[in-house]
């Protein structure tokens, strides 16, 4: 019998334009560029897992078809304490807060929007019982 999964090792979102999605990744969220090839990905580290942003229509070709089409969403892991500071970050850099949640858990969390469209949110997380 094979073990648990120890955790997400990426994430792949998908945009149209990998010129915006790299200013609005790297300057915006402050994540760090791993590397980029052309038209088709550019590829953050974000925590101990990886964030990998793909041109749909770059990798629906081998050698690795990775795509989809249309909006997807991520969670970032955020500590209670900077949940606040995200959303004035986000704010200054003129992107709207969609919503704002409280989990029955108790965990808080909100929503904003990629350049792409693309529905990311940050959370606590406890949302998922996670230390």
């Amino acid at each position: 019998m094979a073990a648990p999964f120890e955790g997400i090792l990426e994430t792949a979102l998908y945009v149209d334009d990998l010129d915006a999605a790299e200013a609005f990744y790297g300057s915006v969220l402050g994540l760090e560029k791993i590397s980029r090839a052309g038209n088709r990905h550019v590829f953050f580290r974000c925590g101990p897992g990886v964030l990998l942003i793909f041109n749909p229509v770059e990798t629906l070709t081998p050698p690795l078809p990775h795509g989809t089409q249309g909006p997807g969403h991520m969670c970032f892991r955020v500590a209670a304490g900077d949940l606040d500071a995200w959303k004035k970050k986000l704010s200054e850099a003129g992107i709207a807060i969609e919503s704002e949640v409280i989990w029955p858990s108790g965990a808080r969390s909100f929503y904003f929007r990629d350049p792409a469209g693309n529905s990311l949110e940050c959370a606590e997380a406890r949302l998922w019982n996670i230390d």
